[in-house]
């Protein structure tokens, strides 16, 4: 039967939770870092989350779809209201995932004292979140930025990677090897060039030839972008070393 359901745009999803407690249903919920709807039948049409998404990936459509069942819809709520085994719940109706929120972070100015004396060195992090699945091209941080990023195993492997190339950038982070969505991350990545306007993107690389696939998709995304932005490519050696660091588009 055709009727309304919600539509949700996984490309303008961030992933942020907030339409998860809109819905008294239970049938949005948070899977792999984007808003899903878990099941037809859970969802009544009406729209009562929509307002609740920053992003506007939420709209209602209209199209073949199981009916409502309001039944299910009770059953589906107890099972997820803490009756059932947490190992029976992979993913539960919440008020968003804290991690996945945007946050510009205030830095200390150089020089400062910091609180925390036990830091050896403050962090140059300047917003959140990180993890290219979950950032928003269109925030406020990547806006006319200098971009990094980098493969996920980077910042451990470089002893001075906040200070040497975080300092007053932006950033994303993704592992080429282990991260589904590569179509997904060449759109961002045109995205932060046409739309957020980054003035410079420097991709951090390990050695490892697995590592290289991040390249290969900032390459594509610029590629597709309208607009040119320079691309330096830095390789990371498994002990720390940089074996190369080059503009290279």
């Amino acid at each position: 039967m055709k009727r309304k359901i919600i539509k949700i745009d996984e490309e303008k999803c961030t992933g942020c939770g907030l339409c998860v407690p809109g819905c008294a249903e239970g049938a949005i919920q948070i899977i792999a870092g984007k808003a899903k709807l878990v099941s037809d039948v859970y969802c009544d049409g009406l729209g009562a989350c929509l307002g609740e998404c920053p992003e506007g990936a939420l709209s209602i459509e209209e199209r073949d779809a199981a009916p409502f069942d309001e039944k299910l819809v009770q059953e589906h709520l107890a099972k997820t209201s803490g009756k059932a085994s947490a190992h029976d719940l992979p993913v539960m109706p919440q008020p968003g995932c804290p991690g996945s929120t945007h946050a510009t972070l205030e830095r200390k100015p150089a020089g400062a004292v910091s609180a925390a004396p036990h830091l050896a060195q403050s962090s140059e992090l300047g917003h959140w979140p990180v993890q290219l699945p979950l950032v928003n091209p269109a925030a406020d941080f990547f806006r006319g930025r200098d971009v990094v990023l980098a493969a996920d195993c980077v910042a451990y492997a470089l002893g001075d990677f906040h200070q040497r190339f975080l300092k007053g950038k932006s950033l994303a982070i993704a592992c080429p090897k282990l991260d589904d969505g590569q179509e997904e991350y060449i759109e961002k990545i045109s995205r932060l060039a046409d739309e957020a306007k980054i003035n410079t993107l420097t991709v951090i690389i390990m050695q490892v030839p697995c590592c290289r696939g991040l390249m290969q998709v900032a390459q594509a995304g610029l590629q597709k972008a309208k607009r040119k932005v320079p691309l330096k490519a830095v390789i990371v050696g498994i002990r720390g070393e940089i074996l190369s660091e080059d503009w290279v588009g």
